[in-house]
């Protein structure tokens, strides 16, 4: 079982990098301008978190973002050692767009289930999902 649900995610990966290629970003670069989407601003190490990354590697994201224009760095009035991360304008649009066309890949790849069972795989995968939370919140 954890073969094919690895399948079903390269597949999804590699139409989900397809469907980036107008933006010219990595599927890291897509996910932070989707967490800052949600959530900014985010100081560095917290958006390497948020993306499970090492905080080298987010540097490198961000690096990428901050010199297409889609994010910039701005002092944390909080803390002047710090440094926060937010979309710029055109960020914003550019994460807005992706997001749309990642929902669109997604659901032209499940559209080749029955609505039942994308309800039943939805539940399940959203079950799985849940109990790692609740895992991971006990330690």
């Amino acid at each position: 079982m954890g073969e094919l649900f690895w399948a079903v995610a390269r597949e999804l990966r590699f139409r989900t990098r397809d469907a980036l290629e107008p933006w010219a970003v990595t599927p890291a670069q897509s996910r932070a301008l989707g967490v800052l989407l949600h959530d900014e601003p985010h100081r560095l190490g917290d958006l390497a978190e948020r993306l499970r990354i090492a905080p080298r590697s987010a540097t490198e994201v961000v690096d990428h973002l901050e010199r297409r224009g889609l994010v910039e760095r701005r002092p944390d009035l909080a803390d002047r050692r710090a440094t926060l991360i937010v979309l710029t304008d055109r960020g914003r649009a550019a994460a807005d767009d992706i997001r749309a066309a990642r929902i669109i890949e997604a659901d032209r790849f499940f559209a080749r289930l029955s609505p039942g069972d994308r309800a039943d795989l939805a539940r399940i995968l959203g079950n799985l999902v849940a109990e790692g939370e609740r895992e991971a919140n006990k330690g």
